[in-house]
C-alpha cells in the first residue's frame, strides 16, 4: 500500500532536474568525390561547377577534378583549384574516388578504371547501352544512380526537366538562326514585325521542352500551335504560358493543315519507355513549305519525324524534300556553362545529404526521388525494365533495402 508520504516523495523526485534525452544523430561522413573529364562525343558539360565544389570542400569533403574537365563549359582548372579541388592529370587518379559524378554514362574503358563498391552518378541513356555495360558494373558491385531518373519533391524528373527547359528555349533560338538567308533559310525573322504576318511555329509535345519552346516563341511574337495526345498536358501548358494559344490533340486533319502552314516545327515528344513515336510521316514532310525548319529535339529517342536522322554540332542540319532538318541530340551542350550550373544546383545538395546521413545506403533508403534513379545497388540490377530488355536477373530495390 502506498502511503501519502511515499506519494509525496515520488512527486518531489519528479520535480528534480532530469537528464536531457537528445536524439542520436547520424555521424557525418567525409566524401571523396571524383569528377572526370567527359569523353563522350561532343559532350561539353561538366557535372559540378567550381561554386558547387567550393560548397562541398567547405563542408569538409575532398574533391578531385581531372585536368581540363570544365574547359568546354568555360570553367578553368584554376577556378576549380581556387574552389579547393585537387587537379588530377589522369582519369585513373580521379577514379580512385569513392563517389564518381559525371554527365554521360561511363564508357567501357572508364568502367575498367572504376573501383569495387564505388558509387556512380551519371546519365543512363538506356537506348545506347548494351548488356555488357550493366554486367561490367555488376561485376564491380557498383551503386549506380541514373540522374535522368531522379525525381524531386513534386515527383518530377528533376534533371530531365532542367535540361528540357534549356532544350526548349534553345530550339527556338536555333530555328531563328536557320530561318536567316545567310544560313540557307527562307529569310524570315522569327516572330515577325509590324505589318508582317507572324512566324508560324508548330510544337509537337506539351511537356517541358514544348512548354519552354512555346514561351520562347511567344516572347518573340510568333504564332504558336501545340499538339499533344494528353489533354491534361495541353491544359497545363495553356495555364503556364499565361495566354490563349491554339492547342489540339493529334487530329490528323488539324495536324496536316498546321504543318503545311508552318515556318518552324519543333519535335518535343518524350517517351517514358523505348522509342519516341513517329508522328510526322515522310508524306507529311513533303507537303510542308520549302524552307520550313524542323528541330527534332526527340532525336535522342529516335525522333518523331520519319525523315529525321542523327546529326552533330559540327554538321547539324541536312535538307530533305526542301525542308531543313536539325537533328542534334544533347542540345543543352550548346550552352554548356548554363547546363553545367543547372546540373550542379541539383547534384550538390544530393551529395551533401549523403554525408549528413549514414552514406549512400541511408540516402537511397530515405529519399524516394534518388531511389527512383538507382538501377544497380551493390552489384545487383534493380531496374525491372532494363532486366527485361537485356534478360538480366534483377532484385527489387525495396527488398534489398529492407535488410539493411
Amino acid at each position: 500500500m502506498i502511503t501519502k508520504t511515499d506519494a509525496f516523495k515520488s512527486f518531489k523526485g519528479s520535480l528534480m532536474p532530469q537528464e536531457e534525452m537528445l536524439e542520436v544523430g547520424h555521424k557525418k561522413q567525409s566524401l571523396f568525390i571524383g569528377i572526370p573529364k567527359e569523353i563522350s562525343f561532343q559532350e561539353n558539360r561538366v557535372a559540378l561547377g567550381p561554386s558547387s565544389v567550393a560548397l562541398l570542400v567547405n563542408n569538409g569533403h575532398r574533391v578531385v577534378v581531372e585536368r581540363g574537365a570544365g574547359l568546354k563549359a568555360h570553367f578553368s582548372d584554376t577556378d576549380y583549384s581556387e574552389a579547393g579541388a585537387e587537379i588530377a592529370d589522369s582519369a585513373k587518379s580521379v577514379y580512385k574516388a569513392n563517389l564518381i559524378v559525371k554527365v554521360a554514362p561511363p564508357s567501357s574503358g572508364e568502367i575498367d578504371l572504376m573501383q569495387q563498391n564505388q558509387t556512380l552518378f551519371s546519365a543512363l541513356q538506356r537506348s545506347t547501352q548494351s548488356k555488357s555495360y550493366f554486367q561490367k558494373l555488376q561485376e564491380k558491385k557498383i551503386n549506380a544512380v541514373a540522374w535522368d531518373f531522379i525525381k524531386d519533391e513534386e515527383d518530377i524528373l528533376h534533371v530531365v526537366r532542367s535540361m528540357g527547359e534549356i532544350a526548349g528555349t534553345s530550339s527556338i533560338l536555333i530555328a531563328s538562326r536557320y530561318l536567316r538567308t545567310t544560313s540557307g533559310g527562307p529569310g524570315i525573322l522569327l516572330g515577325g514585325i509590324t505589318g508582317v504576318s507572324p512566324t508560324s511555329v508548330v510544337i509537337l509535345g506539351a511537356g517541358t521542352v514544348g512548354e519552354y519552346a512555346a514561351k520562347a516563341a511567344l516572347g518573340l511574337g510568333a504564332s504558336v500551335k501545340v499538339f499533344d495526345d494528353s489533354v491534361f498536358k495541353l491544359r497545363r501548358l495553356q495555364q503556364s504560358v499565361g495566354q490563349r494559344i491554339f492547342t489540339s490533340t493529334f487530329q490528323p486533319k488539324d495536324l496536316i493543315k498546321a504543318l503545311k502552314r508552318s515556318d518552324v516545327v519543333i519535335g518535343a515528344i518524350r517517351s517514358d519507355k523505348g522509342r519516341t513515336p513517329c508522328i510526322v510521316s515522310d508524306q507529311m514532310v513533303q507537303a510542308m513549305k520549302e524552307g520550313t525548319i524542323i528541330i527534332d529535339v526527340s532525336i535522342d529517342q529516335g525522333g518523331c519525324f520519319e525523315t529525321s536522322r542523327v546529326t552533330d554540332h559540327k554538321k547539324p542540319t541536312f535538307v530533305e524534300h526542301g525542308i531543313i532538318h536539325y537533328c542534334v541530340p544533347n542540345i543543352p551542350s550548346l550552352v554548356a556553362r548554363s547546363a553545367s550550373m543547372a546540373l550542379s544546383n541539383i547534384f550538390a545538395p544530393i551529395l551533401l545529404s549523403i554525408a549528413k546521413g549514414s552514406g549512400i545506403d541511408y540516402l537511397i533508403k530515405n529519399n524516394p526521388g534518388v531511389r527512383n534513379g538507382v538501377y544497380i545497388f551493390k552489384g545487383r540490377l534493380t531496374n525491372e525494365s532494363i532486366a527485361k530488355q537485356f534478360s538480366i536477373p534483377y532484385k527489387d530495390i525495396n527488398l534489398l533495402l529492407s535488410v539493411l
